[in-house]
This record gives C-alpha cells, sequence and structure tokens, in this order.
C-alpha cells in the first residue's frame, strides 16, 4: 500500500506554530495548488489544500516563510475526526508533512510581484557580480567537466 503526496504551491497565509504541552512544535499551514487545466472560461482554478508538520521543519517553515512563498510538500494524506464545542464531529483531510522544501528564497515572492526578476532587477542575471560579460556563469560551454565519482553526492 502507498500513501505518498507530493506538491508545490503558494501559501495562503503566515504559517501557524504551536507548541505541544511537551514542546513540540507543529505548523499548520495552508498551500493553494493550481490545477493543471482551465475551466470554461479558460481560468485555471486553485485547490486550497491543509498542512501540518511537526518538529525542526515546523519552526524552520515559521521562521523563514510566509504567505505567499513558494513550497514544495512531500508527505502523506491523513483523516482523523474530533468533536467540536458544539458536541459535533469534525472530519479533518491533511498532508502531514515529511519534509517542506523553500522553492525560493524568503520575501522574494513580494518583491518580484509576479515577474522573473530576481533582487538586481534584472532577468535571469544568476547572481550579483559573477555575470560581468552577459554570460551565463555556470555554463560549460560545451566542454566536458572533470569530476570524480568521489565529488558526487549520491
Amino acid at each position: 500500500m502507498l500513501n505518498r503526496v507530493v506538491l508545490a504551491g503558494r501559501l495562503t497565509k503566515d504559517p501557524e506554530l504551536r507548541y505541544t504541552p511537551n514542546g513540540v512544535a507543529v505548523a499548520n499551514f495552508t498551500i493553494a495548488v493550481n490545477r493543471p487545466f482551465s475551466n470554461n472560461d479558460g481560468d485555471r482554478d486553485a485547490d486550497f489544500i491543509n498542512c501540518v508538520v511537526w518538529r525542526r521543519a515546523a519552526e524552520n517553515l515559521a521562521n523563514f516563510m510566509s504567505k505567499g512563498s513558494l513550497v514544495g510538500v512531500d508527505g502523506r494524506l491523513q483523516t482523523r475526526s474530533f468533536d467540536n464545542q458544539e458536541g459535533k464531529r469534525v472530519f479533518v483531510t491533511e498532508v502531514v508533512a515529511d519534509s517542506v522544501q523553500f522553492l525560493e528564497s524568503k520575501g522574494s515572492s513580494q518583491s518580484n510581484s509576479g515577474n522573473n526578476t530576481n533582487r538586481s532587477g534584472s532577468n535571469n542575471d544568476f547572481g550579483r557580480n559573477n555575470n560581468q560579460r552577459g554570460q551565463n556563469p555556470i555554463s560549460d560551454h560545451g566542454d566536458p567537466i572533470d569530476i570524480s565519482d568521489d565529488d558526487l553526492p549520491f
């Protein structure tokens, strides 16, 4: 059996960080994930998916990401139920995240205002002063690179 969820979307509000009585951090958050197709009006709808993450990942999410931040979530789908204040049974389905990846730096979703420029204001700049001649500084220009198997992370 398999229960695996992988999502990429934007936080709909700042994560809500709390601590259990035993001091374990837990953050609840919702991400908006675009659907891969357009509706009858030609617009792309989004799903709003509730997520929860625990411990250090919860603290990191709350400290470094905010409303509008692009995140990747890897986890599992979980359902639970509880009785609310009126005594009615409430069912909740949410993604319990094993990891949350920050897909952009803090504040870049607000500073970019929907375009693909970095903080220096130019498209595809790849860094501050690394791009002196307007060339891609990470390009290998088609030449082979010399790297040993010991240098690879996998």
